[in-house]
């Protein structure tokens, strides 16, 4: 993408109505637009890395049998009135509102009753099970007080999965398998080494859940660790019962504040009774289906990897996330220099790489510093210095090295996948 052609408008200054460093950096480099508090918009470039984040989940809910979907958010209440959920003294999220001949309905913010309700008209026998359809979908919850950017939002994007299991064993087989992929997912966006499977409350889902937390200075969770066995429990739920039921010792677990990025839910039949989703099993009996949840929160995500990467100078985005690979300068008004830098350009786009080519009419100040606002994590610089010396300079945005390379020694050097 040449930039001359890019929807994009960065900005030195960091809107004045805005408190959290992950939306000031995403509006700054021209990410997001704000709407209002808690509702922000994806441009161009946010939508890359939107998508970028939405690929890694998908990859790995299919690596273990799911099935995507995409389901309504207009929601029926009566679904939500058999579970008791479509009351605002039990869930005080909801968004309601009537339709023109006064039915009243809610706009989603979680899919567990829509989606047992559809599964009635498709679940009959065991052979039917296990199933596990998920979506990735905007929902919509009435924040009291909406805030921290992309970290807490009235609107935002989820992923939520559901499984449907014949039985305990079957279901408990799965949610481990899921919780392993989570972990996968974390790891793959940078996460590594900072994400804890973390005992926590259900809220309205279920008693207990596992959540997965992400060590942040900006947390809004206290987690206490268990270094050695990897795990953590939320603050909220630490009591000698939880710590003895996970064998855990106060003394030896450390304080941190961490950020939510997925929760996983053992909802049991909980919902298959309320809804009277059942299946025959194989002695010909009627039994409900063991169900589970999980959710991730996909532009939470995208929010806590800008609020996490980041410098003085702007975003640092992780190679699997970035909207590009490259980002291509060209220094200098002379002939060979535009020459050079549009093979370079040609060149690396047939090589499979994506690149942002800076073709603007601006101060090589200018430039480089849009380069570092916008993260991008490779920057190429021709010059007629670069081309004097055998070719451009190549430099990491982690690093303040740089590197002489040939077109064809650079295109060889970024063909290199990205991290898995």
């Amino acid at each position: 993408m040449r930039r001359s052609e890019l929807f994009i408008k960065t900005r030195k200054q960091a809107p004045s109505d805005e408190e959290s460093r992950n939306a000031q950096l995403l509006i700054r480099a021209g990410f997001v637009h704000k709407e209002m508090a808690g509702v922000y918009s994806y441009l161009p470039m946010g939508k890359i890395v939107i998508d970028n984040i939405s690929r890694i989940i998908r990859e790995e809910m299919n690596a273990v049998g799911g099935n995507e979907v995409l389901m309504s958010t207009i929601q029926r209440k009566e679904p939500w009135e058999a579970s008791g959920r479509w009351d605002d003294k039990v869930v005080d999220a909801w968004f309601k509102t009537k339709l023109a001949n006064g039915t009243e309905v809610g706009i989603g913010w979680s899919h567990e009753e829509p989606i047992v309700s559809m599964l009635k008209d498709h679940i009959n026998s065991y052979k039917d099970l296990p199933i596990y359809p998920y979506q990735i979908q905007t929902k919509f919850r009435n924040e009291l007080r909406a805030k921290s950017g992309l970290l807490r939002g009235r609107e935002f994007l989820m992923k939520d999965m559901y499984s449907f299991s014949r039985s305990h064993r079957e279901h408990d087989q799965f949610y481990e398998k899921v919780a392993g992929a989570y972990m996968k997912i974390y790891d793959r966006m940078g996460f590594s080494g900072i994400t804890y499977r973390t005992f926590a409350s259900g809220g309205s889902f279920s008693r207990f859940s596992d959540e997965f937390q992400v060590l942040s200075h900006v947390g809004e969770d206290t987690i206490y660790i268990d270094e050695k066995m990897k795990i953590a429990v939320n603050k909220e739920v630490t009591d000698q019962e939880t710590l003895n039921h996970l064998k855990l010792d106060m003394g030896q677990l450390k304080e941190e504040k961490a950020v939510e990025v997925g929760n996983i839910f053992s909802l049991g039949t909980k919902y298959s009774d309320a809804l009277g989703l059942k299946f025959t099993d194989e002695k010909g009996q009627q039994q409900p289906p063991i169900m589970g949840c999980y959710g991730i929160g996909v532009s939470r995500l995208m929010g806590l990897i800008a609020e996490h990467f980041a410098d003085d100078k702007g975003l640092v985005w992780p190679e699997n996330v970035a909207p590009y690979q490259v980002y291509l300068v060209g220094v200098g008004d002379s002939e060979q220099v535009k020459q050079a830098a549009d093979e370079i350009y040609g060149n690396l786009t047939e090589s499979g790489v994506s690149i942002m080519y800076d073709d603007r009419d601006e101060r090589p100040g200018e430039k480089f510093a849009d380069a570092d606002l916008i993260g991008i994590p490779y920057r190429v610089v021709v010059s007629e210095k670069s081309l004097a010396a055998g070719g451009c300079e190549l430099k990491k945005r982690t690093s303040s090295g740089t590197e002489v390379l040939s077109k064809d020694q650079l295109a060889e050097r970024l063909k290199i996948p990205l991290q898995a």
